[in-house]
C-alpha cells in the first residue's frame, strides 16, 4: 500500500540500537492522528470481512493498534507478552532469536477453536517473534490465523515472510 502519509511521518533512527541498523520508529505515527486514522482504517478495510474474533497485540507496539482495530471490528483483544506480565495460567512459546532465546506467552483461556484470529505488532523483519506468536495461537486451534504488520523490511537478508507456513495470510501497510 504503502500510503505517502505514513511514509512522510515515519521516523528513520540511523545505527540504532546498533552500527548498520536504520531502527523504524513508529511511535511518530501514532503521535499523529491522521496517521493513526489512517492505518486504522487500512486495516480495518483489510479484515472488515474476514471474521475476525480476537486480536492478538504483539508486546508492546502491538497492543496500539490492536486495540483501536478490535473495536471497529467487533472483536477482543489478547495480549501476548513477555514471561511474567500475565497473572493468570498462560501457554509459552520459546524461539531463537540472533541474541540469545526469548518467549512469550498469552493466557490459557485467551482462545479457544471457534476464533478466527489476527496477530498485530509494528514490524516485520526477520520474523521471529510473529513466528513465535503463529506457534503459540496454533495450540489453540483456532478456525483461521491472520498476520499484519504496519511496516514490512524487504530484504534478502531478513526475509521475514518466508518463516510462515503457507495458511497465514500476512499484510503489511508499508513496505520498505
Amino acid at each position: 500500500m504503502n500510503n505517502k502519509l505514513l511514509l512522510d511521518n515515519l521516523r528513520c533512527i540511523p545505527n540504532w540500537p546498533k552500527e548498520g541498523v536504520n531502527f523504524r520508529d513508529v511511535t511518530t505515527l501514532f503521535k499523529n492522528p491522521e496517521c493513526l486514522k489512517t492505518i486504522s482504517d487500512e486495516m480495518y478495510n483489510i479484515y472488515k470481512d474476514k471474521g475476525i474474533t480476537k486480536i492478538v497485540g504483539i508486546e508492546s507496539r502491538g497492543f496500539v493498534m490492536s486495540s483501536a482495530v478490535a473495536i471497529r471490528l467487533n472483536a477482543g483483544i489478547v495480549l501476548c507478552r513477555k514471561p511474567g506480565k500475565l497473572p493468570c495460567e498462560t501457554v509459552q512459546e520459546s524461539y531463537e532469536k540472533e541474541y540469545g532465546t526469548d518467549t512469550i506467552e498469552i493466557h490459557k483461556d485467551s482462545i479457544d477453536e471457534n476464533d478466527v484470529i489476527l496477530l498485530h505488532d509494528d514490524l516485520l523483519a526477520t520474523g521471529g517473534t510473529m513466528k513465535a506468536a503463529c506457534d503459540l495461537v496454533k495450540k489453540f486451534n483456532p478456525k483461521k490465523i491472520y498476520a499484519n504488520f504496519i511496516i514490512e523490511l524487504v530484504n534478502e537478508n531478513l526475509n521475514g515472510r518466508a518463516n510462515f507456513d503457507k495458511d497465514i495470510e500476512i499484510s503489511t501497510l508499508i513496505q520498505i
